[in-house]
């Protein structure tokens, strides 16, 4: 009676720590890549002047081009999609992870290396911007190839939350990354910050990238447990149906990506260029915004398999909707208390972790396995290209235009109240079901 437990503990045991290391492997590229997009966030003014900005230019012009350069990194993500989802779909989730981590790291560490425009001239922000373009290629694989092998991975009824721990990555990356500026901030002089301090954060990625490296190297990528891979008489995805499903993903996640990247990553430039705070005040805000949304992802994800993704979803961009504005108001009003400006923060940010916790397993659950890397890093990348890559240089130049200072509500709320009409159709038992 004692014989059978025993004979099977072990094989639990392995099938434990793969999964785990599964999950491991998958997140921690996640976290490199968007320290990173963090960290130019939060540094945007900075990077602007050091390339962007010429004789006889204003900051305010230095900034939509160093924003510009932002939103263009953003638009080679859907080509990374493509490139590293097919290679996923085809040869492995686990070298494609590999490359894809490989290439974000060194092409973060050579920013911190790059000469700035006093140095070099003209030369300074074009090779900026083949760097991110770089970057973008990479991140557009890494989501695909990440939340695939996450969720394929993932034990039966926990789907959502293994899907979540990509999105946790991506605050804790961010939250690094904001955290970091703020020290570096605090620490040194501003002179010192804009000479050389702000390389410091882009160098950082080098320790960061070989730890993801040595990690996915060392993942083997037998057949997920519980998810068999698809025979080979199994039907072809008809591109018509791979295209209605990207976009269809597109308008689900569309909220999530604008009113993350409002709050979490647009919010520093914001603060200071149109409220006039300094750059200190900006960072705190934030981080704890970034806080805010980490804090919310796992919750949000192991909620969504017990009640569906739906309705924790719909919950997330209904909540950006009625409260983006009054939160800005909050932070705008001169005679707001430090503590109610951290909590308008604080719970901008959670109101997209409830679409971000969900988020990555709702988008593995609309694509078949054969085409799972590149159907849902395409939709999400496109989704980011469109309503995040150009959230800042759409804010900040729409402010410029109208005095404005309101714009980042409207704009995080109007792309929130259209995904709610796509999070609709969602069916509210598809987190029960396997994946295809």
């Amino acid at each position: 009676m004692t014989v059978r437990p025993l004979a099977l503990r072990p094989a639990a045991a392995v099938r434990t720590s793969t999964t785990r290391r599964a999950l491991l492997a998958g997140s921690v590229g996640n976290l490199v890549e968007w320290y990173e997009f963090g960290v130019y966030g939060c540094l945007a003014t900075v990077i602007a002047a050091n390339f962007f900005r010429y004789e006889g230019s204003s900051g305010a012009e230095a900034l939509v081009a160093a924003y510009a350069s932002f939103a263009l990194a953003f638009f080679f993500r859907p080509v990374g999609a493509v490139l590293f989802g097919r290679l996923g779909d085809r040869v492995g989730r686990r070298p494609t992870l590999i490359v894809v981590v490989g290439l974000m790291t060194l092409a973060t560490v050579m920013i911190g290396l790059l000469p700035t425009r006093a140095a070099i001239g003209a030369a300074a922000p074009w090779l900026l911007t083949l760097l991110r373009v770089l970057q973008g290629l990479s991140a557009g694989g890494e989501f695909g190839g990440a939340v695939a092998l996450m969720t394929e991975y993932a034990p039966v009824g926990r789907r959502g939350l293994y899907g979540a721990w990509q999105s946790f990555t991506v605050a804790l990356g961010l939250l690094t990354g904001a955290g970091t500026a703020a020290a570096l901030a605090s620490a040194l002089p501003a002179d010192a910050l804009h000479a050389w301090g702000w390389r410091i954060p882009f160098l950082l990625a080098l320790p960061l990238g070989a730890v993801a490296l040595w990690l996915r190297t060392a993942l083997a990528e037998p057949p997920p447990p519980q998810q068999p891979a698809a025979p080979a008489d199994a039907p072809a995805v008809r591109p018509r149906e791979l295209a209605r499903a990207v976009v269809l993903g597109i308008g689900r996640v569309m909220g999530w990506s604008a009113a993350g990247y409002t709050f979490l990553v647009v919010l520093p430039s914001y603060l200071q260029a149109t409220l006039g705070a300094s750059l200190r005040e900006a960072l705190l805000a934030t981080a704890l915004a970034n806080a805010g949304f980490a804090a919310s992802i796992l919750p949000a994800g192991a909620l969504s398999d017990r009640i569906g993704r739906r309705p924790v979803m719909l919950g997330g961009a209904l909540g950006v909707v009625l409260l983006a504005l009054p939160l800005l108001r909050l932070l705008q009003s001169p005679g707001a208390s430090p503590w109610s400006r951290a909590g308008a923060v604080l719970l901008a940010g959670a109101l997209v972790g409830l679409m971000a916790g969900p988020g990555p397993a709702m988008l593995a659950e609309m694509f078949p396995r054969r085409v799972r890397c590149t159907g849902l890093g395409l939709a999400y990348s496109l989704a980011n290209a469109v309503f995040s890559g150009c959230a800042g240089l759409v804010i900040t130049a729409l402010i410029a235009r109208t005095g404005d200072s309101s714009v980042p509500a409207y704009y995080a709320a109007g792309a929130c109240a259209l995904s709610c009409f796509a999070l609709l159709g969602l069916r509210g038992r598809d987190h029960e079901e396997p994946l295809r």
